[in-house]
Order: C-alpha cells, then structure tokens, then sequence
C-alpha cells in the first residue's frame, strides 16, 4: 500500500467513525474538513472504500433518505451506497490512531493524523508532536547549512525563497512546540480519550 493510499485509508476510517456516509460525502469532509486532500479524486477514494469493504473494515448499505431513493429511480440510476464502519474497522482504526512511527509525522501524514487527535490517547499525542517536532528541528539544520554553504552563488529571489521557507518551518516549530506546553500542563481545549 502507497503511504497516500495508507493516509487515505486511515481518513476515511477516522471520518466513518464520527457517522456513516455516502461517497460524495466522504470527499466532500476529505477536501474540507481535512485539507491535505484537496488533490484527491473519485478514483482514489472508491479503490479505498472496495477495499476496506474487502477487508471487513466497512460495510456498504443502501441510501436510507426516501429523496435518495426517489431521484435515483427518477434518474435510472442505483441509490446511493452509504459506507458505514465495522467493528472490526474501529478496531483497525485504534490500532491505526495508536500508531507513532516516522509515518505519523511526516508531511503527508501530520496533517491528518492531528484532525483525529481528538480522539487520540495524550501519549500517542505527545509522542507524534514530538516526533514532528524533531523532524522539523532537522529540517531547519539542512536548510540552514545548505543556506551558509550556497549563499553566495544564490540570487536575491532564491535567497528570499530560502529565507520564507525557513520562516515557515521555525513558524511550525514555535506551534509545536506550544502544542507539547499545553499536552503536558494538562490544558486541553477539549478532553479526549484515555485523559
């Protein structure tokens, strides 16, 4: 499985745990209540909804809103399919919330990852921030070296772009690392699991 597919499978899961839902639905909260989907199409999402079908992760029901029925008989065409997660599938997705390994701080998984760290364990938490955290704190040594090594033969505008970027990731470091302060005093905005 593709780390994309991996962080799709994990959103859709996270997101069919609040409510069942239908397709549409589903890329509708991906794209807007999650972000780091905005690229993302139909034709990644349904190859992820058959296979978590496949794998016992999610059931697929009929629309159960008489308009659904209504205008899909109306159209010639089926009901909409809404998807709605297992047992075995919210066991799938605590082992998956439980996971702090690199993935989970990664750039393309972060992002998701914190959407659902309402309902994430404050251990699980704190180890992924601290993870991001530390990756970050790597990231902004590379640039800064790459920085010192190559500045000379740079361009104004590169320069500047190397300045914004470095800005942006010391940026991200400062939020860190007041989300860590706040995990370990205990001042959550909202109680989750396990606190």
């Amino acid at each position: 499985m593709s780390r994309r597919s991996g962080i799709l499978e994990f959103a859709v899961l996270g997101l069919l745990r609040e409510a069942p839902m239908h397709g549409y639905e589903l890329r509708k909260r991906l794209n807007t209540s999650l972000g780091v989907f905005r690229a993302f199409s139909y034709g990644s999402l349904y190859p992820c909804l058959k296979s978590l079908v496949a794998n016992g992760w999610l059931i697929e029901e009929p629309g159960s809103s008489p308009e659904d029925a209504r205008a899909a008989s109306l159209a010639g065409r089926r009901a909409k399919i809404v998807y709605r997660l297992t047992a075995e599938g919210k066991e799938h997705f605590e082992e998956l919330l439980a996971h702090t390994g690199p993935d989970a701080w990664e750039d393309e998984h972060f992002a998701a990852r914190f959407a659902f760290f309402g309902q994430t364990s404050r251990d699980v938490r704190m180890r992924v921030l601290e993870g991001r955290r530390s990756r970050l704190e790597e990231r902004l040594e590379k640039m800064r070296a790459s920085l010192t090594r190559t500045r000379e033969r740079l361009d104004d505008y590169t320069l500047e772009l190397q300045r914004h970027g470095m800005e942006s990731v010391e940026r991200e470091v400062r939020w860190l690392n007041e989300l860590i302060e706040s995990e370990r005093a205990g001042r959550d905005k909202r109680p989750g699991p396990d606190q």
